[in-house]
Order: structure tokens, then C-alpha cells, then sequence
């Protein structure tokens, strides 16, 4: 059984995680017409603008409700008010996801009641819009959690309850935030590959994958459209992806009765059959020549990327779901992954690692324990400690704000986990000391 040690020091000395509301605004913006509110001070919300804008190189459109001292001491209700009945004239929005930090959270003001008690006396005002609220305080969890939260509030606010008249193909997605834009476009394309119509909760390669308006919106532009989760109850299967997904899950289920599968991990042989098993079971259909093929050159990459991987000493730095999908992927190819830390210990997912131990704690804590590793695997925050240790730094997770294009690369299925046995083999493979034929002692330059 794995050992997790908690966080000792009184303060993170070089941040590894992201805080809550960042999640959960990141899961609105996976929902199509709709604007994420911080309900916050203004540096919460500029905050994460920074690091989402930074990160998927787009425009991101999400507001605050600054709230000053004095609105601070007085209470945010009338503020939180004012700012939703400003933005529904002006955006338009079909979903206002309000994200509560940890300066209202604090207060411990009852926002969901005040909220409830505003969309009963402004309904006329609000027709239209659903107002959807997650509770995310920074000072707790971290962007997973805020995600689940977020995808919990819009199944339990909008899906219609109660059974109904069930499509045979249609299939509930539900992501976690560790997937991509490729991962999720690749996921709906391996679905549809069977027969199946999958709605992915939420869904940001519409929203965030480069797709640019003839005109500008100020909302998000595309994503699960509002009636599509007000609809997730004809859906035959619902599909779970990562632990953080289990509540927004069990709470379809209870909501419809439609059953859903949790998949830890989406990355490795085994993990992808399972899933192909899955959706082969679900629409009675044999796995199609394109996908074997996939399965075919990952076998042949497996086999190429072993003399490369194996015996590699790994360090990670992530947030529960992404840690336990990478080191399931390099101890799969062989490697040894001798560090582990996590953003929070809150999750269930770090039960499941085969590692003796996992560490709490930020990326301090990480290059303090990577030293002698020969990789190490973080988002693009952990590149000073890289240096100092003079590791090469394979860049995952978020944010990832140094290299381009970040959210189209693909790791999941057979194609994902080919594409990362090639890149963390070259990663090795170029940080590796190279023969120089100038040197003195180059068999080239010996008199025979």
C-alpha cells in the first residue's frame, strides 16, 4: 500500500498546483455560449485569465465580480446580483458558471440560498440563461476538484431528472480536466468509429480548439451545448474518465438512473483495450480495421521505445488524476518512477499507484527529491528546476506556457500513447551525451 505524506511546510515555496476556481471555470468554458464568473476579488480572477490565456493561446472570456474592501466586509450578495444581471443584456449567454473563491468562502456567506432567492425574484430578467453556481474555495483541493465540482453543479442544475426513454447510442462522456483538446477530439472520433453519438461534458475542443469565429462573441464559442445536458438521460452508458469524474457520475446516476464505467486512465495498452472492450460491448460492434491498426503500431512503438525507457529513474509533479496516468504509462515501458508528488492528497486515485511512496507538497518539494532522476515530468513552472538539476523536462498538465500547440498533443488511446513513448524516448535520447568526432580521443582522429 502506498505511503502519502502529507505537506509539512507552512507555505508552498514554488507553487505546483492550481487553485480550484481555475478549474471550475475552465469546466464552463467547456459549455457552449456561456461566460465563467470568479466571484472574487479582481486579482483572482486575473490570475487565472493569465495562466489560461498563456496556456491555450486564445482569448478566454471570463469575468469577476471585484469585489473591494468594503463589499467585502459588507457581504457580496447585491454584487454577485449586479454582475449577473449586467452580463445577461450585454453577452447574451445560454450559462452564467459562477466560481466562488476563497475570499467570499471565507465570509462563509450563504451564496446559494442568496442566489436561489435572485433567480426566483428576477426570473422574467434571467429567461433564457441558466445561473449555475460551484462552490470552489482556493484554500482547498485544487483544479480537479474545482472541475468535478463544476461538472457536478451543471448535471445537478440543468439535467432533467427522473428516467427516461433511452437512445441506444448515445453515449454520456464525462472528461477529466487532464484531457486535451486532441484527447477529447480523438475520443469522440474513436466513439463514433462504433455507431455511438457521445456528448462530452464538458467539451473544450470546440470552445478552446483554435476554431476562430467570423465574428467575435463574448461568450465561449462552441462546446456541450445547455440542451445537451438537459438531455443526458436518454444516454445508455455513461463513460467516466479519471476519479475526479465520479462524483459528476454518481450524480447523473441519481439524478436518471443512467449507469456509468470509471476509467482511471486512458494511456497504455491495457488501459486503451479496456476501452475499446467497453465500447464494443455497449454498440455490439467489432473494433474497426483503423483502431486495430492504431493498436498495431503502439505494439511497434512499445517495442522500439523499451531500449530507451527502461531502467529510467522518473520524476512527476501533478495533480492526482494526470500522476497516476503517467506513471501507469513509464512503468509500463519499463521505467522506474522513483518521485512522486501530488497537488492534493484529497483524491482516491493515489490509492491505486504501485509506488511506496507519494509526497504532498509543491515543486520545491519535487526537484529536492529528483535529484539523480534521468526525466522529469511536470507542467512548464518546473523548467528553473530542470536546469538547476540538469534534467531534461518533459512538459505535461497545466500550464503549459512555453511551448506551442500544447493543447493539440495527443495522449490517450493507441495513437496518444505512441505519440508519448516517442516523445519521452527523444527527450532521453537528446539529453544523452553525444560522440563528437573533433575530440582529440575520437577513434576517428587516431593515426593507424
Amino acid at each position: 500500500m502506498v505511503n502519502i505524506f502529507s505537506q509539512t511546510k507552512a507555505a508552498a515555496i514554488n507553487p505546483l498546483k492550481s487553485s480550484q476556481p481555475l478549474g471550475a471555470a475552465l469546466a464552463f468554458l467547456g459549455i457552449d455560449r456561456a461566460i465563467p464568473l470568479i466571484h472574487g476579488s479582481q486579482g483572482c480572477a486575473s490570475f487565472g485569465l493569465v495562466l489560461l490565456g498563456r496556456h491555450f493561446s486564445e482569448t478566454i472570456p471570463l469575468r469577476t465580480t471585484a469585489m473591494d474592501e468594503i463589499v467585502t466586509v459588507l457581504g457580496g450578495a447585491k454584487r454577485l446580483e449586479e454582475a449577473i444581471l449586467t452580463l445577461k443584456p450585454r453577452v447574451k449567454p445560454q450559462l452564467i458558471g459562477i466560481c466562488t473563491s476563497a475570499l467570499v468562502e471565507t465570509r462563509d456567506d450563504d451564496i446559494a440560498g442568496e442566489l436561489l432567492k435572485m433567480k426566483g425574484e428576477r426570473a422574467a430578467e434571467l429567461s433564457g440563461t441558466e445561473v449555475v453556481l460551484a462552490s470552489s474555495p482556493d484554500f482547498a483541493g485544487a483544479m480537479e476538484e474545482g472541475w468535478s465540482t463544476a461538472v457536478t453543479a451543471l448535471i445537478e442544475e440543468i439535467t432533467l431528472p427522473g428516467e427516461h426513454p433511452r437512445d441506444a447510442t448515445k453515449i454520456a462522456v464525462l472528461p477529466g480536466s487532464n484531457l486535451t483538446v486532441a484527447d477529447l477530439e480523438h475520443l469522440r472520433e474513436t466513439i463514433e468509429h462504433f455507431g455511438l453519438n457521445p456528448i462530452i461534458l464538458p467539451d473544450l475542443s470546440d470552445s478552446l480548439g483554435g476554431i476562430i469565429p467570423e465574428q467575435w462573441v463574448a461568450t465561449t464559442y462552441g462546446g456541450t451545448k445547455v440542451d445537451e445536458i438537459r438531455h443526458l438521460g436518454s444516454a445508455i452508458r455513461c463513460i467516466a474518465i479519471g476519479e475526479q469524474m465520479r462524483r459528476p457520475a454518481e450524480a447523473l446516476k441519481r439524478i436518471t438512473g443512467v449507469p456509468y464505467v470509471l476509467h482511471g486512465s486512458l494511456t497504455g495498452l491495457k488501459n486503451a483495450d479496456r476501452f475499446i472492450s467497453l465500447l464494443a460491448e455497449i454498440s455490439s460492434e467489432e473494433a474497426p480495421l483503423s483502431i486495430r491498426r492504431r493498436r498495431m503500431q503502439l505494439q511497434d512503438a512499445m517495442l522500439d521505445g523499451h531500449f530507451h525507457l527502461t531502467g529510467k529513474r522518473i520524476a512527476i509533479g501533478s495533480d492526482p488524476d494526470q500522476l497516476v496516468q503517467f506513471i501507469d504509462f513509464f512503468t509500463g515501458m519499463g521505467a522506474e518512477v522513483t518521485v512522486a508528488v501530488s497537488t492534493t492528497g484529497m483524491s482516491k486515485a493515489l490509492q491505486s499507484v504501485s509506488l511506496e511512496t507519494i509526497h504532498i507538497g509543491d515543486l520545491w518539494n519535487l526537484e529536492h527529491l529528483a535529484a539523480g532522476a534521468d526525466l522529469l515530468v511536470t507542467h512548464s513552472h518546473g523548467r528553473q528546476a530542470a536546469d538547476r538539476l540538469n534534467i531534461p523536462l518533459m512538459r505535461v498538465g497545466f500550464p503549459v506556457f512555453d511551448r506551442l500547440g500544447n493543447q493539440h498533443k495527443l495522449t490517450i488511446l493507441y495513437q496518444g500513447t505512441r505519440d508519448l513513448i516517442y516523445e519521452a524516448a527523444n527527450i532521453i535520447q537528446a539529453s544523452q551525451h553525444q560522440p563528437n568526432p573533433g575530440r582529440t580521443d575520437s577513434p576517428l582522429n587516431m593515426e593507424v
